[in-house]
């Protein structure tokens, strides 16, 4: 089945005993057994399987060509579970442009542990190999990133991996592109996480996470670590992301038709210093972008010629677009990351212009969204 179809048939079968056609929210604990040590169906306990996640697990697994699906309460909690299968002393190497809540935990929680860790232009193939060890264990990509939208070309990365002799597991957060645009296992990785908050849920009302794998025995080592640390994905979350999912091919082609057209409009403007869209001609990865992306996504990010306080009083200005954390929801956002999502790096090498701006361009009319950053901006 294409992409489409699968959004809206994978993992979920019309309900056995009524045929509910969506798949229902078990608002159960726990589960009568057949008897002692045989659950019916594989069912025990909601922290170590749930149909309405199973459903959900199932489906992000078809999505992103992968043999298993894992869903947890938030992008973090599934970022968290996948560094639970390193030792002290192992290490990482990671973009030096992840999400500040990346950054956060890998800097400032998991060095605690004892764990190693390496931000690297991810973008540059001497920079990343000159950064790996062999003790690393994980490589970590974000692309596009956040919020710099550099992208790094997965296939180069992945064949530079597999010859290493440390052989770490190559890890692609996928949330800006999701799998309708970008599918980085057929590239190479070997595990994919997402925040499922975002494009995949698609309407600002839930928090999710996921991975997202093909080799059986690392998806048994993060299955064993979902329920031993328990930060799951409840089963009224799992029907929203669930739900989201079925219209994620419509909203992702209309987000990146109007991100297009703004990055167009911003691209002319006097007082935008720097205009950053993956798709856009003056992206420095923009082959690389169009060769593994169907398209260029929603998300734009601009630096303003007045620094800070012009930033500021931009995003402060927009009247549709709205000030706010978060992205890829269907209606538009605006926010200035060094001191909203980004400010867990301050004063480090990740450290974000104070002059950026990023915008999540939602789904509404293109010319009133032009409209309003144009005033914005005025």
């Amino acid at each position: 089945m294409k992409f489409e179809t699968l959004a809206i048939h994978a993992g979920q079968e019309p309900d056995p005993n009524n045929g509910a056609v969506m798949t229902p929210v078990y608002f159960t604990s726990t589960y009568m057994q057949d008897g002692i040590g045989r659950p019916r169906q594989g069912y025990e306990y909601s922290r170590t399987l749930n149909p309405t996640r199973k459903a959900l697990q199932d489906c992000l697994a078809e999505l992103e060509s992968g043999t298993f699906g894992l869903a947890f309460a938030s992008g973090m909690a599934a970022t968290d579970t996948v560094l639970r299968m390193l030792a002290s002393g192992d290490h990482v190497v990671a973009g030096n442009d992840v999400y500040g809540g990346t950054f956060r935990l890998f800097d400032k929680i998991l060095r605690r542990f004892g764990l190693d860790f390496t931000f690297a232009d991810t973008t540059d193939p001497e920079n990343l190999a000159e950064a790996l060890t062999p003790s690393t264990r994980i490589v970590w990509l974000e692309t596009p990133t956040n919020p710099l939208l550099a992208v790094t070309d997965i296939r180069a990365v992945a064949e530079m991996v597999k010859n290493h002799a440390s052989k770490p597991l190559l890890v692609v957060d996928n949330t800006f592109a999701t799998p309708y645009l970008q599918r980085p296992l057929e590239l190479g990785a070997d595990l994919v996480v997402h925040s499922t908050t975002k494009y995949l849920g698609g309407h600002s009302d839930v928090v999710g996470g996921a991975i997202v794998g093909k080799d059986k025995e690392v998806g048994e080592k993060l299955a064993y670590l979902q329920n031993a640390i328990g930060g799951i994905q409840g089963p009224m979350d799992s029907f929203l992301v669930l739900r989201g999912i079925k219209t994620l091919p419509i909203r992702m082609d209309r987000h990146a038709q109007n991100a297009e057209k703004i990055a167009a409009f911003l691209d002319k403007q006097k007082n935008v210093k720097r205009l950053i869209y993956p798709f856009h001609e003056s992206h420095p990865q923009v082959q690389i972008a169009k060769r593994q992306m169907k398209n260029g996504g929603g998300m734009i990010s601009f630096v303003m010629k007045g620094g800070k306080d012009a930033a500021v009083k931009a995003a402060e200005s927009t009247k549709i677009f709205t000030l706010a954390e978060s992205l890829g929801g269907v209606e538009s956002l605006i926010e200035v990351p060094a001191a909203m999502t980004h400010l867990s790096v301050a004063g480090s090498a990740l450290e974000v212009d104070p002059g950026l701006v990023r915008l999540s361009v939602g789904i509404e009319n293109v010319d009133d969204l032009i409209a309003d950053i144009e005033q914005a901006l005025r």
